[in-house]
């Protein structure tokens, strides 16, 4: 037996041993990924990718196990696969699969996940924990071992198309949900012993770019990228041991993030201490060349990236080429800069077990592994908690004297319209769309090369065709849709249903039927919002940015028609960017944010409605009156935003406050809370001390509730510019009628720390304001603590958040 062979030796010797075994053409294969299209391997494209592998292949894309309806289907793919690439290489090294897992793997029979802006609102980083867990055990039945999430963006501009993909415009919240993520996919191994890698993205700024255009130029300094953007991402790799990581599409400070050695070895390898592999985004590296108009070749593009510290090209061979291995060949590129790469590849692939465990499942074993009798459950739950109720004025719950309802709106009867982006249905849709908006796949020919139906006023697709319906019948046959929901959910109750008008434009052609059914009616639920999808079909999504994120203005227009009539109205959001709507504000009497909640979202959101479940949702980002706001978030630095100081300019802009329409963390419940009894338990703390803060929290209604409560510190007067508060601390507390709990929270200095102007971690002396309430904007209690001495640290050990404990 040889050494790397042995599974006694570390994934380390085994890859050093194997290393020095490989010819060149052998290295490069390592550094590469194969796209297979279509549902099964034709003989014509099976010779091709036969050719592809004939000394190994690196990575191979999961994206086509999407158009897969049986499981034994999607599992002989991977054998079939994952057999010719080991018969290939003279090592017999087997190939990494890889799969996006943000909400759910693109599987038959797996569970689907709520967007996770939709998980943000829940703040619950144990249920996040929970959900990991799941995908991860589904991917790897499969033979899955690369997961390609969590995603770690903090998103503070909702024109970004992919906004929904963040946990959060908040850094700390996203560090919560992240590591917590990160440790559900890696943390446990299948079965027979194969382990999965977690792979974050898009490092970093990426939805920091002008204009909130995907993938544009992110004006991003390096203070600026440290302390908010990478903190998700340091938090996971200190807390979670994040072993994967995606660069964006960027360019950031004249250098494209697929190529940049500051970005992917200076800061991410040598500060943030990550030590995983680095993996290109869908043709990112090309696209330095391509796109961006950097060097001389995609050779050149390919060695700049790899020597930046970018391990694999995917999703298949442009820039890792054979001139770029002729270069290595003649000694024009240091072979050690290959080396290094493809150690790291290596150590990944013994790391996780696939040379013992390179194959799916068989189908009895993978029978009991797949699905758990939870995993709906834990997906209804979470879809609960990431419900927001914006607004009510009591029509909430429903009353059981309400014995007729109008539902309107294009969302209720269509059980796909509960799926956002990168869930299985989405990226099955795309594949119908006209027009592909998904970076690195030209399926459709790329954006609006056909005509096709639209929307009118607007470039969506119409998307009525019966095949979009059969997508959702074929892959989530089970899934009930909204109205379906609300029927078994109140059986005495009268529901009439209408479309009255479309996700997008201008049509009004609906609105007589549908206003004839609100006059009719008891009480009225409105639909509201775009589609948060994949390319032609969606109105936002991956490549779908938008200047304009109110609604559009045929459900704008209709609210205040409906309003006239004088029959109560509910709106119901579904979207992936939050509604903000002057006529939701103005007329209706209860407004619910519901993201994109997945297979489960039909019946949760009737549980709340009728009162089954209360809401306990909170934002985890602000929300602009108009997209002349954005960016928008509450953590800006002193003197700016809404914290101008008044001799600077007027405190608001000539036609809109400088304040959100809803600020982060707020969100309402059927009940009240209360806050008193702020208690901390020292007055002064050295830099590697822990001050305890605890408060009580009474349910002061008369139904039970979740409250989240959120701890926040303020540095007033530091030698940088701090933010105005920052979220440090925050715990969901669930109390019975009358009932008090007092909720503590460890702190530490070290959250408090910055970068200073010699580039250090810094926790400097002086005042800490603490604040605590039930939004940023809604403090109930104060008081102040005092750090005794200022210590420079090293910023990968320092704590990024406090759970608080009841």
């Amino acid at each position: 037996m040889e050494k790397y062979e042995n599974p006694a030796f570390s994934p380390e010797e085994r890859a050093d041993d194997l290393l020095g075994k490989l010819s060149l053409e052998e290295k490069m294969a390592q550094t590469v990924c194969i796209y297979p299209m279509g549902l099964i391997m034709r003989r014509d494209s099976s010779e091709m990718y036969r050719e592809a592998c004939r000394n190994g292949m690196g990575s191979i894309s999961c994206m086509e196990m999407r158009d897969l309806t049986d499981p034994k289907a999607v599992a002989e793919y991977q054998r079939k696969m994952q057999t010719m690439v080991i018969e290939q290489s003279s090592h017999h090294i087997p190939a990494i699969f890889h799969m996006e897992g943000v909400c759910g793997g693109m599987i038959a029979g797996n569970t689907s996940f709520p967007a996770n802006i939709g998980r943000g609102s829940g703040w619950d980083p144990a249920l996040e924990k929970e959900i990991g867990e799941i995908v991860s055990r589904q991917e790897k039945c499969f033979g899955i071992s690369q997961i390609l999430a969590p995603v770690l963006d903090v998103s503070r501009d909702s024109r970004m198309g992919r906004q929904a993909e963040s946990y959060s415009e908040d850094p700390a919240l996203a560090a919560a949900l992240g590591s917590a993520f990160t440790k559900g996919i890696q943390g446990q191994t299948r079965s027979d012993g194969l382990r999965a890698d977690a792979v974050a993205k898009h490092f970093a700024g990426f939805h920091n770019s002008q204009g909130g255009i995907h993938g544009a130029d992110s004006l991003t300094p390096p203070r600026l990228m440290e302390e908010i953007y990478c903190k998700p991402f340091q938090a996971a790799i200190t807390e979670a041991g994040l072993r994967g990581v995606m660069p964006c599409y960027c360019t950031i400070n004249g250098e494209a993030a697929s190529t940049s050695y500051s970005l992917l070895t200076e800061l991410l390898r040598h500060r943030l201490g990550f030590d995983g592999l680095a993996v290109s985004d869908y043709t990112g590296i090309a696209n330095a060349y391509n796109e961006q108009g950097l060097y001389e070749s995609l050779a050149d593009a390919g060695l700049h990236a790899m020597q930046a510290g970018m391990d694999m090209e995917w999703p298949k061979k442009e820039a890792y080429n054979d001139e770029l291995m002729g270069w290595f060949a003649d000694g024009t590129a240091d072979v050690e800069i290959l080396n290094t790469v493809v150690r790291r590849i290596l150590t990944a692939k013994f790391r996780m077990g696939l040379f013992e465990h390179p194959f799916a499942l068989p189908d009895d074993v993978r029978a009991d592994e797949f699905q758990h009798a939870e995993d709906k459950a834990v997906s209804k739950r979470t879809a609960a908690q990431s419900f927001v109720l914006l607004k009510n004025n009591g029509v909430l719950p429903i009353s059981k004297s309400v014995k007729k309802i109008a539902v309107v709106g294009p969302h209720a009867d269509r059980a796909r319209y509960l799926f956002g982006g990168y869930t299985h249905i989405s990226m099955k849709e795309s594949v119908c769309a006209m027009a592909c908006s998904i970076a690195g796949i030209d399926e459709n020919g790329g954006y609006i090369t056909k005509d096709y139906p639209k929307y009118p006023g607007t470039q969506v697709q119409i998307d009525d065709a019966p095949i979009f319906e059969q997508i959702t019948d074929a892959i989530k046959p089970s899934c009930s849709s909204l109205l379906e929901a609300l029927r078994a959910s109140l059986p005495d109750c009268e529901i009439t249903y209408t479309r009255g008008y479309p996700i997008a434009g201008t049509d009004e052609s609906g609105y007589a039927e549908a206003l004839a059914a609100v006059q009719d009616a008891d009480l009225c639920l409105l639909t509201l919002g775009g589609r948060y999808s994949s390319s032609s079909v969606s109105t936002m999504g991956e490549g779908v940015d938008s200047t304009d994120i109110n609604l559009p203005i045929c459900q704008e227009h209709f609210i205040r028609e409906a309003a006239k009539l004088g029959t109560p109205l509910v709106g119901l959001h579904f979207d992936g960017r939050p509604a903000s709507s002057d006529a939701a504000d103005e007329l209706l009497d209860a407004l619910v944010e519901a993201w994109a909640p997945a297979e489960m979202g039909g019946e949760a959101l009737a549980d709340m409605l009728t009162g089954k479940v209360n809401f306990s949702g909170k934002l985890p980002v602000s929300v602009a009156y108009n997209a002349g706001q954005e960016p928008i978030y509450y953590n800006h630095p002193n003197g700016s935003a809404w914290h101008q100081g008044a001799s600077i300019g007027f405190p608001e802009y000539v036609n809109c406050p400088h304040t959100p329409r809803y600020p982060f963390g707020f969100g309402l419940s059927y009940t009240t809370f209360a806050y008193d009894d702020l208690q901390l338990d020292r007055r002064e703390v050295e830099p590697d001390g822990t001050v305890n803060i605890s408060v009580r929290v009474t349910n002061t209604g008369s139904v039970a509730g979740t409250e989240v409560v959120q701890l926040y510190l303020r540095d007033p007067h530091a030698s940088m510019v701090r933010p105005n508060m920052e979220l440090q601390g925050f715990a969901r507390v669930a109390l019975k009628p009358g009932e008090s709990k007092t909720v503590t929270f460890a702190i530490a200095p070290t959250q408090t720390a910055f970068l200073n102007s010699k580039n250090e971690w810094l926790i400097e002396k002086g005042e800490i304001e603490v604040l605590v309430g039930r939004s940023s904007a809604d403090i109930c209690c104060r008081d102040a603590f005092t750090i005794t001495e200022s210590a420079v640290i090293d910023g990968r050990t320092r704590r990024f958040y406090s759970i608080g404990q009841v």
